[in-house]
This record gives C-alpha cells, structure tokens and sequence, in this order.
C-alpha cells in the first residue's frame, strides 16, 4: 500500500472516530449551535424593528432586515461551530490520546485531519439548519443562480476550513479544554462587530476600519451579494484572501504545534 493510500486510509478513521465522537456526544455541539439561532431569532423578533432602520437609509421592513441579517448569521454559525474542533483536540492533547497516536504506525497529520474534516462538515451541517430556519422565518433568495448558489455554498466551506485550523491551532496551544474555549470565544464575538447586524458605514467612524477589513465583514457582504445580489466589490477578493491566509497561517501553526517534541 502506497503512502498516499495509508494517509488517506488513516485519515479517514480519525474522521469517523471524531464524527462518531460528536454523534455519541451532541450536547457540545447543540450548545454552540444554539448560539446563532437565538441571535437570529433575537435581532429578528425583539430587536428587528429598530435595527432595521439603519438599512438603506432607514425604512426598511422585517423582512428586508432578515434578508440582511441571515448571511451574517450563518457566518457566525460556522465561528460558533468550530470553537468544538478547539476543545475536542484540547482534549485529545490533555488525555494523552495525541501522545499514544503518535507512538501508533498510523499517518501522523491523520489526526489533525480528521479533526479537520469533521469540523467542517460539522460547520456545513449547522449552516443547513440555521438557514432552514432563516427560511422558516421569511428569508428568501428568488434571484440567486444555481452558480451564485454553488459560490456562496463554497465560501461558506472555505470560510469553515479557515477557521477550523484557526481553531485547531488554538486548541493545540491551550492548557486545557476550557482554555481552549475560551481562546476560541473571538470566533464567536468578532461578528458582533462585523456588518453582520448593522453596515459598517453606519458605525462610529473610528470604529469602521475595524468593522470592515475583519476576516467576517468581506465574506458575509461576499455571501450577501451571492444570495440576494447586491453589490460585492472589494469584498469578493479580500474574502479569498482572508480564507487562504488565516488557513495557511493555522495548518502551520497547528502542524508546528503537533510536530513538536512532547515535554
């Protein structure tokens, strides 16, 4: 068997072993998906009403500010999502499991692939449900294409895959399970300051530049103009480059974390 074929052999039984881990245990993974749906439901139903009239110069309707506020939502899905990969790898690190995998004849980067995997397809599970319920609530995207469609839906893995290694790599440098969550917790908080609720031009001006070149405004904007065909700009560009450079930036820094003699 080639060593291509024992990497992917082995990478698939971590992935199986992580998938199984979330299915047995779902409570984590409920807890962190709630999260998004209440936001969703909260700025919708108690908040909508005000918030809505800092879109298009005020006057805007409930539902044109669920139009708005759902591709925020579903990029702060995946933030919340993925704090997961950081406390279950933590784990694995504090347990010894990582340390027994390594004295193992298995593919070393197997298990760091398979935390991968799982929590993207995890991610992607919980965008389904979130944006099921968006729909459920009103949202609609009647202009969209089956291309923008298939766009939007490959941001959305490639934002997932970004910010799992980010994730990973926080987990791998954290002490503890519940260091790992709390190092992860800006994955979470940085749509709170994002255009995911209000655009970023109706901010305190000191506070724009901060709002509008974070890894989360450039990709929901992105998402905005997939699914309901308002103008991208910049934001196209600058969402690739955020994805690529924060998932090269954490596959080194979690491979580098994983390599590294044990103490």
């Amino acid at each position: 068997m080639s060593a291509l074929s024992l990497a992917v052999r082995d990478s698939n039984t971590m992935l199986r072993r992580n998938l199984l881990h979330a299915w047995r245990y779902p409570s984590g993974t409920l807890n962190l998906l709630l999260t998004p749906i209440m936001m969703l439901l909260l700025f919708v139903y108690i908040f909508g009403d005000v918030m809505s009239a800092g879109i298009g110069g005020g006057g805007a309707d409930r539902s044109e500010y669920i139009a708005y506020i759902v591709p925020g939502i579903l990029m702060m899905t995946i933030g919340s999502t993925v704090i997961g990969a950081a406390v279950y790898i933590s784990m694995d690190m504090t347990e010894g499991l990582i340390a027994r995998f390594r004295t193992m004849a298995v593919y070393r980067g197997s298990v760091i692939i398979g935390h991968v995997v799982g929590s993207v397809l995890q991610s992607i599970a919980s965008v389904v449900l979130v944006g099921a319920v968006g729909v459920a609530i009103g949202f609609r995207s009647t202009d969209a294409t089956v291309l923008e469609w298939l766009a939007a839906f490959g941001l959305l893995a490639l934002f997932a895959l970004a910010l799992t290694w980010i994730a990973v790599g926080m987990g791998m440098a954290s002490p503890n399970p519940e260091a790992a969550g709390n190092a992860a917790m800006p994955l979470i908080l940085l749509p709170l300051i994002s255009s995911a609720f209000i655009p970023a031009d109706t901010m305190p001006g000191w506070f724009q530049p901060i709002a509008e070149y974070q890894p989360f405004t450039p990709a929901i904007e992105t998402l905005r103009g997939l699914l309901l065909g308002t103008e991208i700009g910049h934001n196209g560009w600058l969402a690739v480059a955020w994805c690529v450079g924060l998932t090269v930036l954490g596959y080194f820094w979690s491979m580098s974390l994983f390599n590294r003699d044990p103490k």
